[in-house]
C-alpha cells in the first residue's frame, strides 16, 4: 500500500504529497472548467499515468531482457466528453521506441505496454488509441 496526502489549497488547486518519498505535485482545474490551468488537471494526470505506466512496464521487460530502452518517448492526448457527465472520453497515446522496427522483442514489449496496470484500471468506456513507432537509435 502507498499513501498520498492531498490538500485543497483553494482557488481550485490541490497539492499532493507522496508518502514514501515526500515528493509533491500540484493540480489545477483546467481553464475550460473554471480553473487557471497552470498545472496538470486531475484528468491530465490520468493520461500522464497511462503514458508513464506504459513506458515503465516496457522498461521493466526491456531491463529483464538486457535491452536498453532509454530515450523512448510517450505522448498522450486527452479528449474530454462534450456532453455531461464530464469525463475522459479518449486517450490518444503515441510511443516512440528507439529500437529497430524488426527488433526480436518488439511483440513482447508492446504486449507489456498493453498490460500495464493503469491501462487495466481504466473504465472500458475510456477509449485508448495507441500507436508505436520503432525508429532505431535516436
Amino acid at each position: 500500500m502507498v499513501e498520498a496526502v492531498i490538500r485543497y489549497e483553494g482557488a481550485l488547486r490541490c497539492r499532493a504529497v507522496h508518502g514514501p518519498s515526500q515528493s509533491g505535485i500540484e493540480t489545477d482545474a483546467p481553464v475550460d472548467n473554471m480553473g487557471k490551468g497552470e498545472r496538470f488537471s486531475p484528468t491530465d494526470l490520468v493520461g500522464t499515468a497511462l503514458a508513464s505506466c506504459v513506458l515503465t512496464t516496457m522498461g521493466i521487460v526491456a531491463q529483464r531482457k538486457g535491452i536498453e530502452l532509454a530515450g523512448a518517448v510517450a505522448t498522450v492526448r486527452k479528449v474530454m466528453t462534450a456532453e455531461a457527465p464530464r469525463r475522459i472520453a479518449r486517450l490518444e497515446l503515441e510511443v516512440v521506441v528507439p529500437l529497430e522496427p524488426g527488433h526480436a522483442e518488439r511483440g513482447l514489449l508492446e504486449a507489456a505496454a498493453h498490460g500495464c496496470p493503469v491501462r487495466r484500471s481504466l473504465h472500458p468506456d475510456v477509449v485508448v488509441e495507441e500507436s508505436y513507432r520503432w525508429v532505431g537509435t535516436v
